[in-house]
């Protein structure tokens, strides 16, 4: 199945390298904009390969930057400087693209004026942005106040004034409940308690649904004819996008790896991102720890391996940036960013028009939202070191397009989902169940045609399991198992790869031995992981345990499982174990990405890129059914030796760049 469009609208119109240009500048700050150079300014932009630049018109302080007789404005802004008009005509004037940014419920101006506007937890005390009240900190707007009228007025000054505009990026937009008078008037004409917790969760959804749909409208008015970036809210769950995407013509992901999200995130979001279908582009941030750091740069090959991966999932790239508030670019800032945005460029004529190639769906909970738990953040790892191309797709998408599904321990099987399945298998389709997900409403078989019997909760208790015919596994070592599991046996005919083992006696304050684990005794008739025709059941916690543990075994358990349900995978290849690989497919080529980079902990909470890892004759093979015209290693141009035997097209690739992409030209 192909998702995920790389180009989705014309490659000249949606941007492709992108800088969103942080302005929070405080009231006390003076000579704002003083050194500011329209041709400096763009020169700045086009050496660095950047195609789009999202322009302050509003901060977090609740100020703006353009010509406007409204109080807002900044005090430090000379009055005949219109900052934001000087810079859009600076970018426009060389061809780059200049999408307005506006805060939303973070506006210190409108708090300090109107306090009654701030929301209000239960207590009736305001919201701050975890903070007290004495800490520089942001407080949080109610939008069922006064205020969302204020910032309409504020977003029509902007779009009249800048029209046409190339798009309107609107940041702070999660639901916040509140308990102001303004929220408790609105929730009970809404027939909704204000007392209970989750009816103002609900209220909270419905006002950001509500003013969603009011901003979005004011911004199509102001768009030109082909646009393909609107208004997009940002800082709302992606999860969330299927109800969230009648408001936006595209998709932005904010994920800087070391500002709390992780490596971890990128892979995980953009895989769920992708199937949607509307253009996507991903910020990270040249910053060294989190957004804003604005007096620290992370490591050049960190950039690098960031916007790779934006590359390497269909999405375009992006990186954030704060600009000082004199108003002139940093040269350090635009020669990393430019050295990772060349390579992007060079790279880009490769995977022109193309889209991503999934074979396998990870059906995951939408109630999670961007925070995905430990059994999802598991098989994200697991499945890129076994080089599987998937997907995260929600309980109510189409799985015909798929060779697989896969279901972790986090996603409830309800009747619906249960239904989907089983059509799902009768069309032929392989299913890998893991936990819970065997379990249908908790209780009864999830699918007809499971390869075991006898599904119930096992009792708490340590257990290990033996494996069978699990490639670089040995057989006669039982492997600690975590976690709670669900008991079953076999049913006739059924590959068994992994059976429980029981140990001695239970563990506890009173009856132990050695310092981990009471050991191992015998095998039970207990199975762990068992494969029959079509379907494969894991009754361990083996994708959680896999993120908590990293376990190797876990992952090659799992590895052995896909192995019989998808024996013909798409890609295979060697190398080491933290190379991720994508796919995309062009008119005339299949595109396989290698990246090669290796996040370490250094802090105690940041994981840092420091160099490229080199792959040195790493063997690739693409799934081909005629042989190709030519085989490359992109962007370097290198033609490659390669074999076709019928089914796969096999290479060795040798490179030092962290990234590079084999080109497989074919008719």
């Amino acid at each position: 199945m192909t998702h995920g469009d790389v180009n989705a609208h014309s490659p000249a119109r949606f941007p492709r390298r992108t800088v969103h240009l942080d302005f929070h500048t405080g009231p006390d700050i003076p000579d704002v904009g003083r050194d500011f150079d329209p041709v400096t300014f763009a020169r700045t932009f086009q050496d660095a390969h950047v195609d789009s630049v999202t322009l302050f018109a509003k901060c977090h302080h609740g100020h703006l930057y353009y010509g406007t007789d409204r109080p807002e404005r900044h005090p430090g802004l000379a009055p005949d400087l219109d900052l934001l008009a000087g810079q859009v005509e600076a970018l426009h004037a060389v061809g780059i693209r200049t999408p307005i940014y506006l805060s939303l419920q973070v506006d210190e101006y409108a708090a300090r004026e109107h306090p009654e506007w701030i929301a209000h937890d239960e207590n009736l005390k305001i919201t701050k942005w975890n903070a007290s009240a004495f800490e520089a900190a942001w407080n949080v707007l109610d939008m069922s106040s006064p205020y969302a009228d204020y910032f309409a007025d504020q977003l029509d000054e902007v779009l009249r004034r800048f029209a046409p505009v190339d798009g309107i990026f609107i940041d702070m937009c999660w639901n916040q409940p509140s308990a102001s008078r303004w929220a408790i008037d609105g929730m009970r004409r809404e027939g909704l308690d204000p007392a209970d917790a989750d009816h103002r969760n609900r209220y909270a959804e419905l006002v950001a649904r509500r003013y969603m749909a009011r901003y979005s409208t004011m911004v199509e008015k102001a768009l030109p004819p082909d646009a393909v970036q609107g208004a997009w809210f940002n800082s709302r769950p992606k999860t969330g996008l299927a109800e969230d995407q009648r408001f936006i013509r595209h998709v932005e992901i904010e994920g800087l790896p070391t500002g709390g999200w992780g490596y971890a995130f990128l892979p995980y979001v953009a895989r769920f991102v992708r199937p949607l279908g509307l253009p996507v582009l991903s910020h990270t941030g040249r910053f060294h720890e989190s957004w804003g750091d604005n007096a620290a740069l992370k490591p050049r090959a960190a950039l690098r391996y960031e916007t790779s991966q934006m590359l390497g999932h269909g999405l375009t790239g992006g990186v954030g940036d704060v600009l000082h508030p004199r108003g002139v670019p940093s040269r350090a800032v635009y020669e990393l960013i430019g050295s990772a945005y060349g390579h992007l460029a060079a790279c880009e004529p490769f995977v022109d028009g193309g889209r991503i190639v999934s074979e396998i769906a990870v059906v995951v909970d939408p109630a999670l939202g961007d925070n995905p738990g430990a059994s999802n953040i598991g098989a994200v790892r697991a499945l890129q070191q076994l080089r599987a191309q998937f997907d995260m797709v929600p309980p109510t998408a189409d799985l015909g397009g798929y060779r697989a599904v896969v279901v972790p321990e986090s996603t409830p099987v309800d009747d619906d989902l249960a239904e989907r399945l089983a059509a799902y298998r009768r069309a032929g389709g392989a299913v890998l169940l893991v936990g819970p997900a065997l379990l249908r409403n908790g209780s009864e078989p999830a699918l007809p045609d499971l390869p075991v019997e006898g599904l119930a909760p096992a009792p708490a208790g340590e257990t290990f399991l033996a494996c069978e015919n699990v490639p670089g596994v040995p057989e006669d070592f039982p492997i600690i198992s975590h976690g709670s599991r669900l008991t079953a046996r076999a049913l006739p005919g059924a590959e068994v790869l992994a059976r429980i083992v029981a140990p001695y006696f239970p563990r506890s304050w009173d009856r132990f031995c050695g310092h981990s684990y009471t050991p191992p005794a015998d095998p039970t008739d207990e199975v762990a992981v068992v494969v029959g025709d079509g379907v494969a059941a894991v009754t361990v916690p083996l994708l959680e345990s896999f993120h908590q543990h990293g376990l190797e075994t876990y992952r090659q358990l799992l590895g052995a499982a896909l192995d019989r349900l998808l024996p013909d995978p798409l890609v295979r290849a060697g190398g080491p174990v933290h190379l991720e690989t994508t796919v995309a497919r062009t008119a005339t080529a299949t595109v396989v990405h290698l990246i090669s980079f290796v996040p370490a902990r250094e802090t105690p909470e940041l994981d840092l890129v420091h160099n490229a890892f080199p792959l040195v004759d790493v063997p690739v093979s693409v799934r081909l059914a005629a042989a190709p015209r030519s085989v490359r290693l992109q962007p370097a141009g290198q033609e490659l030796e390669w074999e076709h035997d019928g089914e796969y097209v096999h290479v060795r690739v040798t490179t030092t760049d962290g990234h590079a992409m084999v080109v497989v030209e074919h008719d």
